[in-house]
Formats: structure tokens, C-alpha cells, sequence
């Protein structure tokens, strides 16, 4: 699905009266209104920066961007908006959107740790050729999620540290790694 498509389906979970499994237990529900706003401010608010600008304008081959994420994902609401925004600076770059828990379960082929951690960025040549598998974080906010894995912080706990990251960071860190990557 395109990006367009993919906040459509985001807008019909959050809108369907008998919204579908996890959706159906409202602390799913509750996270996945909360992650629509975070990915509506980044969508307004976040600035790509001209160093990644340039590059991504220099890509003159296509390419595909492949975002596996989910509505329910508190980091692809941090992360996607970002992820969207640069692939839209090069017509040349065709992204699509998969979802996670979906049949063709590409997440499969991306584990990360043995995990099936998201969002992933898979990015592809013409000849579908992987050139860069990035995700689910980036490194900095991955230490912090390791170090409070290892404390066993609650789930609440480790949701509110991370997301002080990612209103700290404003998608640096994301930009960082895909400029340092994409060179």
C-alpha cells in the first residue's frame, strides 16, 4: 500500500465501531489514537535535514522503500512520518507499506534479534536487490530500550522514556543513520 492508503487503514481502525483484533482491546486502541496524533505532528512539524535532502536528490536510479509498520507501533509513530517525508523528495524512490501482522509477513526476512521488531526500511534496487535494511530504532534510542529491557522496566515505564527520546531527538538521530548509510 502507498502512504496514503496505509493512514487510510490507520483512520478506519481508529473509526470502526468494532475494530479488529488487537484493536478490539482498548489498550491497543488507546495506543493507536495516541500513536495518530505523534504521526500527525511529525507529519507537520518535522524538519529533514539538507544534508539527507541532498542526498536523497542525488539518487538517479529507482529505488523501492519498503516500511513495514503497524498503527499499534509507538516507534513507526516517531519514525514513519520521517521515513515518508524523505522518500517524497525523489520521484525515483517508489515506497510502499506493509504491515506487520499481514500476510506476506516480509518482517520475517528482517528479524532483528530473532525478533519482529518495527518499523523496518528496506530499501531495494531496481533489480530488487536489498541496499539497506534499517530499523526498529535508532541506536541511541535502542540503548536506552536494551538498558531498560535489562532493568525488567515496565511496559509503561520504557513507553515514556522513549517517547522523551523521540521528542528530544526530532528525528536526528533517524537522519543520521540513513545519511551516514545512504552516502
Amino acid at each position: 500500500m502507498n502512504f496514503q492508503q496505509y493512514q487510510d487503514h490507520f483512520q478506519n481502525i481508529l473509526s470502526n465501531p468494532n475494530p479488529p483484533v488487537p484493536y478490539d482491546n482498548a489498550d491497543y486502541m488507546d495506543y493507536a489514537k495516541l500513536n495518530w496524533s505523534r504521526q500527525e505532528r511529525w507529519l507537520k512539524t518535522g524538519v529533514i535535514d539538507p544534508v539527507l535532502a541532498q542526498i536523497i536528490a542525488n539518487i538517479k536510479a529507482p529505488q523501492k522503500w519498503i516500511i513495514i509498520t503497524e498503527p499499534w507501533c509507538g516507534d513507526a509513530a516517531h519514525i514513519v512520518p520521517f521515513i515518508h517525508k524523505i522518500a517524497e523528495l525523489n520521484p525515483l524512490i517508489n515506497a510502499t507499506y506493509q504491515l506487520r501482522d499481514t500476510e506476506p509477513f516480509l518482517i520475517n526476512q528482517y528479524l532483528t534479534n530473532g525478533g519482529k521488531a518495527i518499523p523496518k526500511l528496506i530499501i531495494r534496487d531496481e533489480s530488487e536487490k536489498d541496499l539497506l535494511n534499517w530499523g526498529p530504532r535508532p541506536a541511541e534510542c535502542q540503548v536506552i530500550y536494551a538498558e531498560l529491557t535489562a532493568a525488567k522496566a515496565d511496559f509503561q515505564t520504557v513507553k515514556i522514556e522513549l517517547q522523551k527520546w523521540y521528542n528530544q531527538d526530532k528525528g536526528k538521530s533517524l537522519q543520521q543513520e540513513l545519511n551516514e548509510r545512504l552516502k
